[in-house]
């Protein structure tokens, strides 16, 4: 019998277009012969699937059910498909959670750590696996002094919106003129702000996912952007950024990748597909880590599908296995 996968999409943040991307690729690339997948809006005004003869037909959030032609479809599964809120902070897994339906993503306590990037790093700085870059983090309305932060962080710094994706919001400021207009950029987009040093090196970013119990590591992508950093422009404008995967790292340099992310996925107990992002210092070597992506994006040109192609797989064989194993840990938790 086809379950039926309820796949979520759009979302509240400046990211709804590429999560509309992102779920038309999961959708292409899942077997319709063993699922039906019905794509559900997310929007502020209202949940809603998009009939072919009835057109718009609202979710029931109650249940989180659909009613067409009289009768009330309930899901096996939902595919999160959603790029920050209320996706990829844990406001959807928790509602999830009530409405006793399995997800395909982190659950909700790991969804809200990993989301906020500040409280994700002091996490991960805990671990003592990787090293993580100095910063400064203000909460709007708390009183903030440039020169306090100018004694704890050396130019060139990142400010960025502490809860945001895409890098929205995001400034490389090179000179103290730009920081006050950078912090104020960033606070349009959040009410938290992080301050970063700039770690000159080179981009790295690998997923991450489980499937039976065991991880696997994808083959890891080198970024080189032809702008200042991994901008909005550079990560969804075609010809900006080099994307290269597999990146062009030496054995013992991809091992140390895949060891600490594997670490870091398994003690912030992350579930499906995560991307973990690093700078590799030049100099020394070094890793240092960036941030944890819990919805990675997945349009046709995304990271996550050119992994998935170098590492031997087809994208239908890899959302079929993802489904799969959540379907098989639900037989086992009933």
């Amino acid at each position: 019998m086809k379950k039926n996968i309820a796949l979520l999409a759009g979302g509240y943040s400046g990211e709804y277009v590429i999560s509309i991307q992102t779920a038309a690729t999961i959708e292409k690339n899942l077997d319709k012969e063993r699922y039906n997948i019905y794509t559900i809006i997310v929007t502020k005004e209202g949940w809603w699937y998009n009939d072919e003869k009835k057109g718009r037909i609202e979710l029931d959030k109650n249940d989180f059910s659909l009613t067409l032609d009289n009768e009330k479809i309930t899901f096996d599964l939902a595919f999160i498909a959603i790029h920050g809120t209320p996706g990829e902070d844990g406001r959807m897994q928790g509602y999830l959670d009530m409405m006793d339906v399995p997800y395909t993503t982190c659950n909700a306590i790991v969804s809200a750590l990993t989301f906020n990037k500040s409280y994700c790093n002091k996490v991960v700085k805990d671990f003592n696996i990787v090293n993580i870059a100095n910063s400064v983090h203000l909460i709007k309305g708390e009183p903030f002094s440039i020169g306090s932060i100018l004694e704890q962080i050396q130019l060139p710094m990142f400010v960025k919106p502490n809860e945001s994706g895409s890098s929205l919001g995001v400034t490389k400021v090179k000179n103290v003129e730009e920081l006050y207009p950078a912090i104020e950029k960033a606070f349009l987009e959040d009410d938290q702000v992080l301050i970063e040093e700039y770690i000159e090196g080179r981009e790295l970013t690998v997923g991450v996912y489980r499937i039976g119990g065991r991880l696997v590591t994808l083959p890891a992508t080198e970024i080189v952007s032809q702008n200042e950093f991994f901008d909005y422009e550079a990560k969804y404008t075609p010809g900006v950024t080099n994307e290269i995967t597999p990146a062009p790292i030496d054995d013992q340099v991809r091992e140390r990748l895949a060891s600490k992310s594997e670490y870091i996925y398994r003690h912030l107990n992350c579930r499906g597909v995560v991307r973990m992002d690093y700078i590799l210092q030049k100099g020394t070597n070094k890793l240092y880590f960036l941030e944890v992506n819990t919805m990675p994006g997945q349009s046709e040109a995304s990271l996550i599908p050119q992994q998935v192609h170098a590492a031997g797989l087809s994208l239908k064989d890899f959302y079929g296995d993802i489904v799969e194993d959540f379907l098989n840990q639900e037989k086992v938790t009933q």
